[in-house]
């Protein structure tokens, strides 16, 4: 006889909503582009082109140019040491450039030195473009304030900022900048006003969009929870006092509440993340608060009652665990709106300080050129930040759709 085949092992509650979850495409498409955003923030700097802090290295030669325009740069290095990070530190706080960019058209080298011309724009003055000349060693060292230089047969000799002598012949020194300090850069989404790159500045404005929405949520999941489950699980005055406070906070607008914070705390980073999880945690406390009384009510509840355990016991182990579903839902939901709280923010002049990128703030910077023919440097930040709300709200919906038990 054949061995009857064992039967499938029945799926557990969470598997059954991973099923479902995974069939919702809108909510995998959000879990995607979620996905995606997070691995641009972590890696961070080592993706964007300019990798300074903040992706400041302003070019106003550049400004305002369209997505792919490309430019050839000279690299001269600034006259003080700039300590060279690691990977890891690069990959998080970016790597202060030691040389000063200079666009240019055009270059020839005379002995010991270089001749750029300038890069002015689409169009060059009548005269034609302008020149500048820079001495080899100058280009490619640190030097001190008063340099000492000497010129022997197509030999350079010089003491560099350390004190250290060197010597070089004019030949190699021409080398080293046709390697090394000459070439070209590409803006794949144009540049700003001041000349930034706009795509290195829109990979950075990952980071403050989640690490925003993450702290806020975190933050009002925390006080929450809390004050909904004390609220629905105790009753009587202690949820008459609380639910009083809590339509309070409610009846004041997200916006002025988020302003009032700031003003108080002040406009550091760390204060506007404060400030919007302290605005969203009202909606968490009357949703736990709902379940936290439906769940109360139930059989093994008052099963766990009549053996005498404790309410802190039966609150945590019993009641909370049951109501994180619907919390989950409430908490894709406000992923979404603190992002939409810190742009608004930023855009109004109240959230992050330039010269931080944030999509807000690069919204409030460059909006007033999108009816002047420059349109992309205020769409490109408001449909990223269009993108990851849609993400957030999408997955949310996921979420509410896979833990419906009636589904």
């Amino acid at each position: 006889m054949t061995p009857k085949q064992s039967a499938a092992p029945p799926l557990s509650p969470n598997q059954r909503a991973w099923r479902r979850f995974r069939r919702n495409r809108p909510a995998v498409f959000g879990l995607v582009v979620i996905i995606f955003a997070l691995l641009i923030a972590i890696l961070g700097y080592w993706l964007a082109i300019d990798d300074t802090p903040h992706a400041n290295d302003q070019l106003v030669e550049v400004q305002l140019k369209n997505p792919g325009f490309r430019v050839d740069l000279l690299a001269v290095r600034r006259n003080a040491v700039v300590e060279q990070r690691s990977a890891w530190s690069r990959m998080w706080y970016g790597q202060p450039n030691p040389r000063r960019l200079i666009p240019i058209t055009d270059y020839r080298f005379h002995a010991d030195s270089i001749t750029v011309s300038l890069y002015e724009g689409e169009e060059v003055l009548r005269g034609g473009a302008l020149k500048e000349s820079f001495a080899l060693v100058d280009v490619i060292f640190p030097l001190p304030v008063e340099p000492q230089r000497s010129h022997v047969a197509g030999l350079v000799r010089f003491r560099d900022r350390a004190g250290q002598l060197r010597q070089y012949r004019t030949e190699e020194l021409q080398q080293i900048i046709k390697k090394d300090h000459l070439f070209t850069r590409s803006y794949p989404l144009g540049s700003d006003i001041f000349g930034r790159c706009l795509y290195s500045r829109l990979i950075l404005g990952v980071r403050i969009s989640l690490l925003v929405g993450l702290i806020a949520v975190f933050i009002s999941l925390s006080i929450g929870i809390v004050v909904g489950a004390l609220a629905g699980y105790l009753g009587g005055w202690v949820d008459d006092v609380l639910m009083l406070f809590i339509n309070t906070i409610w009846s004041i607008p997200t916006l002025l509440l988020v302003f009032a914070i700031v003003l108080a705390l002040g406009r550091a980073i760390e204060n506007i993340f404060i400030a919007v999880g302290l605005t969203m945690w009202v909606e968490v406390a009357r949703s736990v608060r709902g379940q936290v009384m439906v769940v109360k009510r139930m059989a093994f509840v008052e099963a766990a009652q009549s053996m005498g355990l404790g309410s802190g016991r039966i609150l945590l182990r019993h009641i909370l665990p049951n109501v994180l579903g619907p919390v989950m839902v409430v908490a894709a939901a406000k992923f979404a709106t603190a992002i939409l709280v810190e742009a608004g923010l930023s855009y109004l002049g109240f959230g992050i300080e330039p010269p931080q990128p944030s999509w807000g703030t690069m919204l409030n910077e460059n909006y007033g050129y999108a009816i002047s023919g420059k349109p992309l440097v205020a769409l490109v930040p408001a449909l990223a930040i269009l993108l990851l709300v849609l993400a957030f709200n999408l997955v949310g919906n996921g979420f509410r759709d896979a833990l419906d038990v009636k589904a």
